[in-house]
This record gives C-alpha cells, sequence and structure tokens, in this order.
C-alpha cells in the first residue's frame, strides 16, 4: 500500500505570521505567505492533498510546497527554487521545474504537476518521493497523438485533472486543445479542440471544432468542466458521448453578474466544482472569484472587489470587500472552504462558506 503523505522533505519553516483559526463565515484570510517572494512566489495552482494538506504550486520559485492548515508548516515536496529542467529518477526535492502551474493527486497519492515552460507532465511517487517525466519532450510543439505520451509535444500546457479511473486530462493551451492521457497504456490524443482559435459551438462533438485558450479544468464524475481564457466563459464536456456544452459566459470581456447567459468574464484561470455542483470561477483580469449556482445558474461575485480594485487587502473582514491582484489556481475543501492563489500578491487566501 502507497502512502498517502511526502515523507522525503528537503526543509520546513514555520508560518508565524499566520492565524490558522477559522475566520468569521464569507469572511477572507491568507493562509500561506506574507507578500515575500522567499516565503511565497507567485502561487498558482492550489489542491488539498489526500493527508487534507494544502499543495501549492510557486510558480516564481519553481517548486511545489505542502502547507500543514493545523500547524502553518510548510516544506518543499518537489523542486530546488531554480529553474530548469532535470532530476528525473531522483528525489523530486532535487529536480528542476521550470514554472509548475498545478498539481493534483491520483488514489494512490502519486503527485501530478504541468511544467508550463518546460511543456511536460511529470510524477512523484508518493510512496519513494522520486519524480519522472510522464508527457511531453520538454520543448514547445504539437505531436504524437495516437502514441505514448512521453513522445508528444505540448505547447504551454497551464492545467491538468485526473477522473476516477487515472485519465488524466491536460489543458494544451498554446495549441488550443485538451488531450487526454490513458490511464493504464500511456497513449495521448485531442478530445477537444482543433487547433483553431475560435470560440466553439454548443452540443457538436468537441474533438471536431474549435475551442480557443482552455485554460482550466476540473473532473467530476462524467463531466470535465472547462474555463476559456481568450473565450472568456465556462463550458463542459461530457467524456462519455464528447459533445460539449455551454455553462456561462457571453464570450465577451466584462464584469456582469447575474443569468449564466449574460454574465461576462475577463481572462478566468481556475475552475473548481463543490460537492453541491456549484462551480466556482477564478476571474484573473477582474481580480475577483465567481460562483455559478448549480441549480439557478445565476453567476454572482463571492471574494474580490471588481476590476478597479487590484491590489491587497481584506483580510478578517468579508471576501466581497477584498483586493487580489491577478489571482490564478482554486480549489475548494470538503467543508466548502474555498483556497485561491492570490498570485501578484504572493498569498494563498482562505474563504470561508457563508453559513445562515
Amino acid at each position: 500500500m502507497k502512502r498517502s503523505a511526502f515523507s522525503i522533505a528537503l526543509f520546513t519553516l514555520t508560518l508565524a505570521h499566520a492565524t490558522f483559526a477559522a475566520p468569521k463565515s464569507g469572511a477572507i484570510d491568507s493562509v500561506f505567505g506574507n507578500g515575500q517572494k522567499d516565503i511565497c512566489n507567485q502561487p498558482f495552482g492550489v489542491e488539498i492533498g489526500p493527508d487534507g494538506a494544502l499543495y501549492v504550486c510557486e510558480v516564481g520559485n519553481h517548486r511545489i510546497t505542502r502547507v500543514d492548515l493545523k500547524t502553518g508548516k510548510h516544506t518543499v515536496v518537489a523542486g530546488t527554487g531554480k529553474a530548469g529542467y532535470s532530476g528525473d529518477g531522483g528525489p523530486a526535492t532535487k529536480a528542476e521545474l521550470n514554472e509548475p502551474y498545478e498539481v493534483r493527486f491520483d488514489v494512490l497519492g502519486d503527485m501530478y504537476l504541468v511544467e508550463m515552460k518546460n511543456h511536460i507532465i511529470r510524477r512523484v511517487d508518493s510512496e519513494t518521493g522520486k519524480i519522472s517525466t510522464i508527457a511531453g519532450k520538454g520543448k514547445a510543439g504539437f505531436g504524437g497523438d495516437g502514441g505514448p505520451a512521453v513522445k508528444a509535444m505540448f505547447n504551454r500546457p497551464h492545467s491538468l485533472a485526473l477522473d476516477a479511473v487515472g485519465h488524466i486530462y491536460v489543458a494544451d493551451i498554446g495549441n488550443h486543445r485538451i488531450r487526454r492521457i490513458h490511464a493504464t497504456k500511456g497513449v495521448i490524443e485531442t478530445i477537444a479542440g482543433n487547433g483553431e482559435k475560435k470560440m466553439p459551438k454548443r452540443g457538436h462533438l468537441a474533438n471536431n471544432i474549435p475551442v480557443v485558450g482552455p485554460r482550466a479544468l476540473f473532473v467530476t464524475d462524467s463531466d470535465l468542466w472547462i474555463a476559456l481564457r481568450e473565450g472568456h466563459s465556462v463550458w463542459k464536456m461530457n467524456l462519455g458521448t464528447g459533445r460539449l456544452a455551454f455553462v456561462a459566459g457571453t464570450g465577451k470581456k466584462g464584469f456582469t453578474d447575474g443569468d449564466a447567459n449574460e454574465a461576462t468574464f475577463n481572462g478566468p484561470k481556475g475552475i473548481t466544482v463543490d460537492a453541491d455542483g456549484h462551480v466556482y470561477i477564478v476571474d484573473t483580469e477582474n481580480q475577483v472569484i465567481r460562483k455559478i449556482d448549480a441549480d439557478t445558474r445565476e453567476v454572482s461575485t463571492i471574494a474580490g472587489i471588481g476590476p478597479k480594485a487590484r491590489g491587497y487587502g481584506g483580510d478578517g473582514h468579508a471576501a466581497t470587500k477584498a483586493k487580489m491582484d491577478r489571482p490564478h489556481g482554486i480549489c475548494v475543501d470538503a467543508k466548502g472552504i474555498l483556497y485561491i492563489g492570490d498570485t501578484n500578491n504572493h498569498r494563498v487566501r482562505r474563504v470561508m462558506p457563508w453559513r445562515d
């Protein structure tokens, strides 16, 4: 049986500045980072691991950091802090990474990360702590469909997601495609997009139509949720039928709440779904977090003030009064607590769910 937590760590530091007591309902606070780049540098992807800890992709420090949400201690679990591409076959803490954008875990506790500037997907074995490249040749391009993923080429991959059987989905944003890596065969294929920089069409098979700028992915049961960065909208793909369905956003830049058909976004770069089916979007260029209600399909702003309030502020107060600076990654835990990579503030922020 594999362990679900990494037992091989390079070093541990304590967040003396952080307060880990939960704030009040609907409030926001910081759980990792204090604005100093040596502590936390440009957090993008965030994920709750199988051990209950928070895992953070520090793009600016080229590493993955584990944050114990009970104690505040943080430990580097992958990356040396230096940009590069090295270390396969050895400890993940001695490997060089190049801008890891997102991190996920499989049912065995193995950790997967996408490195945008290395154009690869890597895996860290939960038992040995060793890292390996499982997809990508290390240079930008497009190719390899129908063959081994390790021989495929990506162009600035940004996001990845895993389904229940272990298939890996990759947002190959520079190629305007979504690729899938088979769980056991390791074969890669395109399942959405044809390379054209155009908006998708509703109800069509996703592999035959344009899907412009797929930036963020999340899997729930048989659906793949997709945020389109250049398309300023949210879609979902049925993994059984391969058909693409519209969720929210007109496709035009803007900042408008309300009915999902009329709502507007600006460069969404993160997506997650909670246990009740509510969808949360990191609306990066608007400096806010948006929610799509599963029942009403209403879009609302639940954190951040808006595009004119870029900056830092608001910890300890209502999340809707907080300032953010180009947030990217997002995840939600079993209690409905949101964690956000507030990138240019060099912090991970936490938003408590509203309680009546």
